[in-house]
């Protein structure tokens, strides 16, 4: 539900009602606007409840109208929320206008590795810095990540470039020391409905960026965030980065670009794309990086490696030095197509 107050309604009249809904036993969200105040009620109400509230609501001042949300997510909804969340980290706005691309390794292999992609993103124009420190892997022989020592050399090297940095956390006991390195917490795939994380990442109130699973529908993966939202932690971005695909002959996954102006139209959440994972062929990347500007995201990940071919993980689809310095340069052009800010580089 929420409840819409009229124009020019005075903070008496809003309290007055939010009162209402308290001695109801609902907690209400109060929702400033450009021109007007409405209240949202997130939870879920009875029949009874429902017409209680209602009833009591007839006899309020200062409501316009009072409507349903239609979707089972509230407060990721742009009817709950109709200014377009904005997350700034680090300097960094994310959202908004701006676009805003994320760079670097599947995984931080050692200090000098990092330290040399951070050199080559940040000059291309990235402005925040990727790299895997816990690895969820198919298999258990693979490469698990540096864990700890990963996330020291990662904040290292995020204090010596000035960049803002981000990386994937795995349980919800990792989440404070994971919290304590960098500046976003990544939900993969994997865990998008592990609903513990989701409440302790929420918890934290750190900024969380949470990729959408590779069988999951817009409403779960809204509702996911919604676990997060619903902690108070409004500082979220979704990814979208591929769902299974019918036919891995080609790509890894098969990049859902329509979901990205769907996630636009019932979402206010700022939106990204995740090009190397929703291929996972490094020549497929750009042309799929550029699609998603026009498909109306607000930003990319992109796994880039100075040699791909020793990478430790997901080599075949990190793209090499030059081949990001060149698709930097054409994001550069079709955003301002697009009428979107390609967010400033951080210097030091």
């Amino acid at each position: 539900m929420i409840i819409v107050m009229q124009l020019g309604a005075t903070d008496q009249q809003v309290n007055a009602v939010a009162q209402i809904l308290k001695d109801h036993g609902v907690e209400p969200l109060i929702l400033p606007g450009e021109d007007r105040v409405a209240i949202g009620i997130p939870q879920s109400l009875t029949p009874d409840q429902r017409e209680n509230i209602e009833s009591a609501l007839a006899r309020a001042e200062g409501i316009s109208k009072i409507s349903q949300t239609s979707r089972p997510y509230k407060l990721a909804s742009l009817e709950f929320q109709r200014a377009r969340t904005t997350v700034n980290v680090k300097g960094v706005s994310i959202g908004g206008d701006s676009f805003t691309v994320m760079a670097g390794p599947c995984s931080i292999e050692s200090y000098e590795q990092l330290a040399r992609t951070a050199e080559i993103v940040q000059k291309a124009g990235a402005t925040v810095l990727r790299g895997g420190a816990f690895k969820p892997r198919t298999s258990p022989y693979s490469f698990q990540g540096l864990a700890e020592e990963g996330l020291k050399i990662m904040q290292r090297v995020g204090n010596e470039t000035g960049l803002a940095t981000i990386t994937e956390v795995m349980s919800p006991d990792a989440v404070d020391m994971v919290a304590s390195y960098v500046d976003i917490l990544q939900i993969g795939a994997r865990s998008m409905q592990n609903y513990p994380l989701l409440i302790k990442a929420g918890e934290s109130q750190k900024p969380v960026f949470l990729k959408r699973g590779p069988s999951a529908t817009i409403d779960e993966f809204l509702l996911a965030a919604e676990y997060l939202l619903s902690k108070g932690n409004r500082n979220i971005i979704l990814c979208e980065r591929g769902i299974v695909s019918i036919d891995r002959s080609y790509t890894r996954n098969t990049l859902d670009l329509a979901s990205v102006p769907v996630l636009k139209n019932y979402s206010h959440l700022p939106v990204f794309v995740d090009p190397s994972h929703g291929t996972g062929v490094a020549k497929y990347v750009p042309p799929m990086a550029k699609a998603a500007v026009v498909a109306g995201a607000d930003g990319l990940m992109i796994e880039v490696h100075p040699n791909p071919d020793e990478a430790l993980s997901d080599g075949s689809q990190a793209l090499l030095p030059k081949q990001f310095e060149l698709l930097m340069q054409d994001l550069r052009q079709l955003a301002e197509i697009c009428d979107r800010k390609m967010a400033a580089a951080v210097s030091r």
